[in-house]
């Protein structure tokens, strides 16, 4: 078996059984053979299984059903060895987080980001504290290419407030980065702007007034 099999198995059993909800418990029952190859070929850069990996790969549909374990609050610690095994295993890849190419480096950065996420759920504040500063380039660079984000400019702690709360949330295969996206503008709007809107925006093209009253229009 390998991973692509694996996974071609769990697809056709999810899909012919349907359950509301499955867990690596439902996998341990229902397809045995692929939870052994998963426990044994299938691991974070930590020798954790890499259930990321497996959903990530399941049809889109099923993947909402996937449930972790509920954990109990995680007691903090500090283990800089977990967070230096994924940022060396990356570290030809960290530039993905400031000026990413293409798809490819933006699905890098986003095994990246869920890999340090992991592990800050467990209670690695030293994780969190080196995933947030990571995702404020991008947050940053959202700020002055989007104007759904634009009203947190000025807001530094309350923005890094909103990270971590996303880190210690976020349970489903998916985008992080699309949730925080989300997560920012849904709680941005009531937000009172703390810059001119006489800044440029867009690449200077217009200020923000110009598109304040164009979007009004």
């Amino acid at each position: 078996m390998n991973f692509l099999t694996a996974i071609k198995i769990l697809n056709k059993s999810l899909k012919e059984k349907q359950p509301k909800e499955f867990s690596s418990s439902w996998i341990i029952v229902n397809t045995p053979d692929v939870y052994r190859y998963i426990w044994k070929n299938v691991r974070t850069e930590n020798n954790s299984i890499d259930w990321d990996r497996v959903t990530s790969h399941l049809h889109r549909y099923i993947q909402k059903h996937w449930v972790r374990y509920r954990r109990k609050q995680a007691k903090a610690y500090e283990n800089l060895v977990e967070v230096d095994r994924i940022l060396n295993k990356y570290k030809e890849k960290l530039y993905t987080f400031m000026t990413p190419q293409h798809g490819k480096d933006q699905h890098i950065r986003d095994r990246i980001i869920v890999a340090l996420v992991r592990i800050s759920q467990k209670g690695n504040v030293l994780a969190q504290k080196e995933l947030i500063s990571w995702i404020r380039y991008i947050v940053d660079d959202w700020i002055d290419k989007y104007p759904q984000i634009w009203r947190w400019r000025g807001y530094s702690d309350p923005i890094e407030e909103k990270i971590e709360g996303c880190i210690l949330r976020f349970r489903y295969t998916g985008s992080f980065l699309g949730y925080l996206f989300k997560t920012l503008e849904y709680s941005g709007k009531g937000l009172k702007p703390l810059c001119s809107l006489d800044d440029p925006f867009l690449g200077g093209a217009k200020t923000r007034i110009d598109y304040a009253i164009q979007e009004q229009e």
